[in-house]
């Protein structure tokens, strides 16, 4: 499957404005998770925008703890 990178954007929940991997889904999630993160696209909005994209920050917003 060919990656539709002007398609991704448009759906792009990341707000790191100078990211060069926007729109490339299969090397954002590489490049989060050697990072030991997620990327931002898996939090809801006011989350991502604080970049803690760990998983311990994840699991508490899947736990309903949206605490900023």
């Amino acid at each position: 499957m060919e990656c539709n990178i002007s398609a991704n954007k448009t759906i792009c929940a990341c707000t790191y404005e100078p990211c060069s991997r926007k729109g490339k889904c299969c090397e954002c999630i590489a490049y989060h998770l050697r990072n030991e993160e997620l990327p931002g696209c898996a939090f809801p909005p006011d989350i991502e925008r604080t970049y803690d994209r760990s998983f311990t920050r994840f699991a508490q917003v899947v736990q309903g703890g949206r605490k900023r």
